[in-house]
């Protein structure tokens, strides 16, 4: 049986385009840990941003419980 995969979704605040990717539990611990903003970056525009982990992955947050 495959690991869990979650779905993190982003839009650049900048230009608009948006990010999609499907990571499992390991990956995004090993990518960007228990934190609640990740550093995106911008793969139109090039820039670095912040998005809330919240609503970029609401199901892994949930799972996670990153407040705790």
């Amino acid at each position: 049986m495959s690991p869990k995969r979650y779905k993190v979704e982003t839009s650049c605040p900048q230009c608009g385009c948006s990010a999609v990717t499907h990571l499992s539990t390991q990956e995004i611990k090993e990518r960007y840990g228990d934190v609640a903003n990740v550093e995106m970056d911008c793969g139109e525009c090039l820039i670095k941003y912040e998005a809330d982990m919240k609503t970029a992955c609401p199901e892994w947050d949930k799972d996670c419980r990153i407040k705790e």
